[in-house]
């Protein structure tokens, strides 16, 4: 059985092998689509509809722990092909 995992956007369940880990790195929100990135991460689906949620809900910061604001464009620009 397949690993199930939240989408921090839409709050639906998956499983892992569909959504896009993401993690923080200096301030910067990096995609990590090995899922083998050290430290915290958090479970998107990778459409620019969840990542539009996860920003307007705020969820980035509190899903990773992280106080400040991150810069998310890398993973904007990957999800925006």
């Amino acid at each position: 059985m397949e690993p199930v995992r939240t989408c921090i956007g839409c709050r639906a369940r998956a499983p892992r092998s569909s959504l896009l880990r993401v993690v923080a790195r200096d301030s910067h929100l990096v995609a990590d689509a090995a899922a083998v990135c050290p430290g915290r991460g958090a479970w998107l689906h990778p459409t620019l509809e969840c990542f539009r949620l996860a920003e307007r809900k705020r969820a980035f910061g509190r899903a990773l722990r992280v106080s400040g604001v991150l810069d998310t464009s890398d993973v904007e620009n990957r999800l925006n092909g």
